[in-house]
């Protein structure tokens, strides 16, 4: 049964970066900056802030791309727009449908898992082989069977877990699984959506490279 659920689970993390694309998107800004070896993420959010600590000998793909969107303002302004108690908390979709529509198909590829998928632990939401782009989710428990999925996490929270774990979550699961956020309409309208369907979801103020 557990095993079960995990697979769906599997399903609904990568939910989010199933929606129908258009050709020809511009490609995203390159980074100003070089990406550090090890560096420090401050989430400042609705209900209050926590830290990240991330290093590239855990996932150097998966490290550089994080640091190019936190340096680009990417998840300013994002909800955590799925939250699952004792499972995950997700985030990654952008306020302006123009920005996702640029950044969601900036897929990277595959790092091989060297850091498990522990309480605490960061990991890009995927829907199969090289195909991470924004969205993220934090571990609230050991989700092992996740490592054998090859979904490698590249950072760990440092600082504010319990931040992390009173974030709003009584919308529950993504649609058409529960009755949370609809992905494609999430992508495709933004804060605008979340505005009018989930205004209770929390979000991110601002997100920062401290170190």
């Amino acid at each position: 049964m557990r095993s079960s659920l995990l697979a769906a689970a599997l399903v609904t993390l990568a939910a989010c970066s199933d929606a129908p694309r258009e050709t020809a998107k511009p490609a995203p800004p390159p980074s100003p900056v070089k990406p550090p070896e090890a560096y420090e993420v401050e989430f400042e959010t609705s209900k209050g802030s926590f830290t990240v600590e991330v290093k590239r000998e855990w996932s150097p793909r998966g490290a550089d791309h994080f640091h190019e969107l936190v340096m680009s303002k990417f998840y300013d302004g994002a909800r955590f727009h799925r939250v699952i108690r004792g499972f995950v908390v997700q985030f990654g979709i952008n306020p302006s449908p123009k920005t996702n529509a640029i950044w969601s198909t900036a897929h990277i590829p595959d790092d091989p898992v060297k850091l498990k998928n522990k309480k605490g632990t960061l990991t890009y939401a995927k829907i199969g082989p090289h195909s991470r782009a924004t969205q993220v989710f934090i571990n609230l428990r050991d989700n092992l069977d996740l490592d054998k999925s090859g979904f490698a996490a590249f950072a760990r929270v440092t600082s504010g877990m319990d931040v992390v774990e009173k974030l709003y979550w009584s919308y529950g699961e993504l649609a058409p699984r529960g009755s949370g956020p609809d992905p494609v309409l999430a992508e495709t309208k933004g804060e605008v959506y979340f505005g009018e369907k989930f205004p209770r979801l929390d979000s991110i103020t601002k997100a920062t490279v401290v170190r």
